[in-house]
């Protein structure tokens, strides 16, 4: 079994930036992507984007490319999410999760961590 935490949320201002950290354990030699979701409060969680294991290949959501950036150091398990030009409505928990080879979904979810950004 794959697990998975996040860190790096925090309280920032509009038009500032932040990388988030998700740091992968246990059976990592089976990860095949690892994504990114947010949920806004009062909203159900949305997709964010995801990064292929083997090649740092990534697909985004529309709503943040060229704005946020998913980049992964295999050496450290670690995936990373950089936002930037944050905006109020970018306020929500954000979520790492990982796919196994051969999984046809997301099975290790993190806890989230929280980015509050204010104006």
């Amino acid at each position: 079994q794959v697990r998975v935490v996040e860190s790096g949320g925090g309280s920032v201002q509009t038009g500032d930036s932040r990388v988030l950290s998700c740091a992968a354990s246990g059976r990592t030699f089976s990860i095949y992507t690892m994504a990114w979701f947010l949920q806004a409060p009062g909203k159900e969680r949305e997709f964010l984007g995801t990064i292929r294991w083997s090649d740092g290949d990534t697909v985004y959501v529309d709503s943040v490319k060229g704005r946020f950036f998913i980049s992964r150091d295999n050496a450290k398990n670690t995936v990373y999410l950089q936002m930037n030009n944050l905006k109020p409505e970018d306020t929500a928990v954000y979520y790492c999760a990982s796919q196994e080879v051969g999984a046809h979904e997301f099975t290790s979810w993190g806890q989230g961590t929280q980015v509050t950004v204010s104006s």
